[in-house]
């Protein structure tokens, strides 16, 4: 599973320390997406959709595209925009908004919406989202659980299988026995700068290291 390290990731010296790993980078704070694209592995780019919901924010979509097409390529992909506690109806009029390539894009189910949507978004996206909300947004609920293993089982049965990306929960996407391709934490951003090194050795690269290490075990959802 690819762990995408959440930024802006201070100082600059812890975030030049974690070369060569993949970041998130989101368009509400983006200061370090030049240097991410220059020593990272590959840049997710997050449309901040989440972040201005919790701060009453409005969102820019226009904005978000522009910022997109200045980086968007291989290997580098971004999330389509989303409504936070939305519709589908207003969700699918943004995927039809999206004027970014669909190959490089991926958009958000959200564990309330129907499994409808979910075997749809599959059908037409290489790679999709899942992000947690309403009542299953707190990964460490059963009722999280009991909805990502149906999901799971849901995409196992369709005839294509997407690249899915976990939102916002790495360590269970990691730890659990679903066969997520990647997922996203600010882990090291928030809880890093808190601690000293250790033996000569930033503790953002120990956590970074600990997190990178952990992948989903394999051969327990039947995913063809």
């Amino acid at each position: 599973m690819i762990h995408y390290h959440g930024t802006p990731i201070t100082p600059r010296e812890r975030l030049q320390q974690m070369r060569g790993r993949h970041f998130c980078v989101s368009h509400e704070s983006p200061r370090d997406l030049e240097t991410a694209l220059a020593i990272g592995a590959s840049v997710m780019g997050d449309n901040g959709a989440f972040v201005r919901w919790t701060r009453n924010k409005p969102t820019d979509w226009p904005a978000y595209y522009h910022w997109c097409r200045e980086w968007l390529q291989h290997p580098h992909w971004c999330v389509v925009p989303d409504v936070i506690e939305g519709s589908e109806e207003e969700n699918d009029a943004l995927l039809g908004e999206c004027p970014l390539p669909r190959e490089l894009t991926a958009p958000v189910w959200h564990l309330n919406e129907s499994l409808d949507r979910l075997r749809r978004l599959a059908d037409n996206y290489p790679r999709i989202c899942f992000g947690s909300c309403a009542e299953y947004d707190d990964p460490r609920s059963s009722a999280w659980v009991d909805r990502i293993t149906t999901a799971w089982e849901v995409l196992s049965r369709g005839r294509t299988l997407p690249w899915v990306h976990m939102l916002r929960a790495m360590q269970q996407a990691a730890e659990g026995p679903w066969p997520f391709a990647s997922a996203d934490s600010t882990n090291v951003a928030r809880n890093a700068v808190r601690l000293k090194p250790r033996h000569g050795v930033m503790c953002g690269e120990v956590m970074a290291d600990r997190l990178d290490g952990v992948n989903p075990r394999k051969g327990r959802v039947d995913a063809r």
